[in-house]
């Protein structure tokens, strides 16, 4: 059952996929219609799933799951990462690998594989106040709080 992001309760699951590039406006468009739908159908074992999405940036697909309506299962789990990578293949983009970084250098998000993070932190090109885009956040609270942070409030930190 698809509902609004903002109605979904802080303690909600959050599964943030971020792209390799900006999504044009036209895919952005066309990846919304298509979450609908699958939201709108996804279910653990028979029972509808209270979840909601965000397109962020026109880079970042969060996902948002009301666990206190109802768990997903490792079928649903399994159902939502399938579909996350017919994405992949529809618009040739990569949302799966989670060995890349993405960082603000200004108004402009940039992407990285995490060596060349390192790279740039060790040279300076980065620094603890650098904001990141802590993927890692597990729910809708942490997500709001702690996503968007300077590096030195994150696991980033430690190469800084």
């Amino acid at each position: 059952m698809l509902v609004t992001f903002n109605s979904l309760p802080g303690s909600s699951r959050i599964w943030i996929y971020q792209c390799n590039r900006s999504f044009t406006v036209e895919e952005e468009k066309e990846i919304s219609e298509a979450l609908d739908s699958f939201l709108e159908e996804w279910t653990a074992h028979g029972s509808d799933l209270k979840a909601a999405y965000e397109i962020k940036y026109r880079r970042f697909i969060v996902l948002a799951l009301d666990q206190q309506y109802a768990s997903a299962s490792g079928c649903s789990i399994d159902a939502s990462v399938h579909f996350i990578q017919q994405l992949e293949k529809r618009f040739d983009v990569v949302l799966l690998d989670k060995m890349n970084v993405s960082f603000k250098q200004g108004d402009y998000i940039t992407y990285k594989p995490l060596v060349e993070f390192k790279k740039m932190a060790k040279a300076k090109s980065i620094s603890k106040n650098t904001i990141v885009f802590n993927n890692l956040v597990v729910n809708k609270e942490e997500y709001m709080e702690h996503w968007e942070v300077p590096a030195s409030e994150s696991w980033h930190g430690r190469f800084i």
